[in-house]
């Protein structure tokens, strides 16, 4: 049937009309390189696509399509940490000299933010992703991260409490 694939390819372009935007956020968030979003981007899309028959409506489209980018950004800094086990750790030391004090800028703000979120361990800082950034409810996260709802609450709260922890510790330097 010569609609068939047309059909396919035009619900495709809805989808990434649709859902490119989010889903490059998610990515950026997780591999935090633009050039890894691209190819995590790419590659999720590509599992989209060749998949698509297999989505059975057990849950939303966009769930769906939320967790293949989240198993694929997971897999390629699985294989990106294998590549680079000599990489250091970031390196904090220097930059926390100045602390929160009045007449922060905003950029700092955001780069304090950052650099907090990066020091969290793999599953907390993709949780507080999804919950901070992404606005995702828990129900939601559990489908994609296919986790109970307590652990992901649990996740949540570890990740805050280590985010406010060292926001303090930059204050009080």
């Amino acid at each position: 049937m010569l609609c068939d694939p047309l059909r396919r390819e035009e619900g495709f372009r809805q989808m990434m009309e649709l859902y490119q935007e989010k889903l490059y956020s998610l990515i950026f968030r997780m591999t935090r390189s633009v050039d890894d979003t691209h190819d995590v981007l790419q590659e999720t899309l590509v599992k989209v696509l060749l998949n698509a028959e297999r989505f059975k409506g057990n849950s939303s489209l966009y769930t769906w399509v939320y967790r293949i980018a989240v198993n694929e950004s997971i897999t390629f800094l699985k294989k990106r940490k294998r590549r680079m086990t000599s990489e250091l750790e970031p390196d904090i030391h220097g930059q926390t000299d100045q602390g929160l004090a009045a007449g922060i800028t905003e950029t700092e703000v955001h780069r304090v933010l950052k650099e907090a979120i990066e020091l969290l361990p793999e599953k907390q800082r993709i949780v507080f992703n999804l919950r901070y950034f992404e606005e995702l409810g828990y129900q939601q996260m559990s489908e994609i991260l296919e986790t109970s709802v307590g652990s992901l609450k649990a996740s949540y709260h570890h990740a805050v409490k280590k985010i406010e922890n060292h926001l303090q510790s930059v204050q009080i330097s």
